[in-house]
């Protein structure tokens, strides 16, 4: 696939920071002129992605996260969330709906939220090197 347009951030993984990664993909996909359901879709994946990278990837220590958005031929989107923390050590289990490493006030839904959002979710871990998101979306409002 061709793409035609795309961007790159890297942040701190700080909560504050989440709503700007959120805002900032949902304008960038804007071009694509998605209807409010599929930019909501979009922004809540998003949303989802970097808040687990703030709470689950560096507990330990400080770091970044780095996104990727790319926008290719017939509006499809693909959404790249990537950290270097401390990695997922099975991810199936993670992905299971109401699990959390989080403790007591996490809901364990955010794989969940993400499936259910996008076409298509692809999570790749190492433990101790990081966790990569791929997030797809076709935008089928034009």
């Amino acid at each position: 696939m061709k793409t035609i347009n795309q961007f790159k951030m890297r942040l701190q993984a700080k909560s504050t920071n989440e709503s700007f990664a959120r805002a900032s993909v949902g304008a960038f996909i804007a071009q694509l002129d998605p209807t409010i359901e599929e930019i909501s879709d979009i922004k809540t994946a998003v949303s989802e992605a970097v808040t687990n990278c703030i709470i689950h990837a560096y507990k330990e220590f400080s770091g970044d996260i780095y996104i990727t958005v790319k926008i290719f031929e017939n509006n499809k989107v693909k959404i790249v969330i990537r950290d270097k923390g401390c990695g997922i050590d099975d991810i199936n289990k993670a992905m299971e709906p109401l699990y959390t490493t989080g403790g007591a006030e996490r809901a364990g839904l955010g794989f969940a939220v993400m499936q259910s959002f996008c076409d298509k979710l692809r999570v790749i871990s190492k433990v101790g090197k990081g966790t990569t998101v791929s997030l797809f979306k076709e935008i089928k409002s034009k």
